[in-house]
């Protein structure tokens, strides 16, 4: 794909979002089934069955996914789209690259063993190695707005109001 599709395929949705701010805003979803023989959750992800479990350094098996790691999964998955979509939008060339994602955790506080210890990531870093000739000021130009325009990266960095409900059957 190159700017010009890329620009054509956006330019209706960014004039109805301009005209009709609330046409804009979807609400995504995510549903999941609690496993019943063992401590796992069965995640639809719209193409497969994803399976979570517990880490192994908080007893599991390791034969599920773990959701720390499907988190980073999602982060070097958004940030790999945003970082190709901008390049085309300026253009610039990117012969091939790679994203990754690192957390660290401390799983004495998930476990309950240290209460001052933090439940979730304290730090991720995200990186790029991309195989292109564009200039210095590009590639920062590339970085500033994957960031900005990054849905999960923002996310994170500007954690939304949450809340949590339960319900009984």
């Amino acid at each position: 794909m190159d700017a010009t599709t890329l620009r054509s395929l956006q330019a209706p949705l960014k004039d109805q979002y301009r005209n009709a701010p609330d046409s804009a805003v979807i609400t995504l979803k995510a549903n999941g089934t609690l496993d019943d023989s063992k401590i796992a959750c069965k995640v639809e992800t719209g193409r497969a069955l994803a399976v979570a479990g517990l880490h192994p350094a908080t007893g599991g098996s390791g034969a599920e996914l773990c959701s720390g790691d499907m988190l980073l999964e999602a982060l070097v998955a958004c940030a790999g789209v945003t970082v190709k979509a901008v390049a085309t939008a300026l253009e610039i060339p990117l012969r091939s690259g790679t994203v990754s994602a690192e957390g660290d955790l401390d799983f004495r506080g998930t476990l309950g063993v240290d209460k001052e210890a933090p439940v979730g990531f304290r730090d991720i870093r995200l990186s790029f190695k991309l195989d292109t000739d564009a200039s210095e000021e590009k590639l920062a130009q590339l970085l500033k707005l994957t960031e900005r325009y990054c849905v999960v990266f923002q996310t994170l960095n500007h954690k939304p109001a949450l809340s949590v409900a339960v319900t009984t059957a």
